[in-house]
């Protein structure tokens, strides 16, 4: 599995991947200021693919600065 965004962003951020209650499953990626995109796990879905997901989130905040934000709706 090739994610090449997280690689580069945990070289100064950080991804987190875990339970809050009572959401489920999340993963966050965060450049230490900012939380770059927060989602929520899917039915389904494995890991794998929510890290993708995560990837490319991370990827459209680089980009555009248009952060995910699946969690706080």
């Amino acid at each position: 599995m090739h994610l090449p965004n997280i690689e580069s962003l945990i070289e100064f951020g950080e991804i987190t991947v875990g339970v809050i209650r009572p959401l489920g499953c999340v993963a966050v990626a965060s450049d230490g200021y900012d939380a770059l995109a927060m989602l929520k796990r899917r039915n389904g879905e494995t890991l794998q693919q929510l890290l993708m997901r995560l990837d490319q989130a991370i990827a459209k905040a680089e980009e555009s600065g248009e952060y995910t934000d699946e969690v706080n709706r």
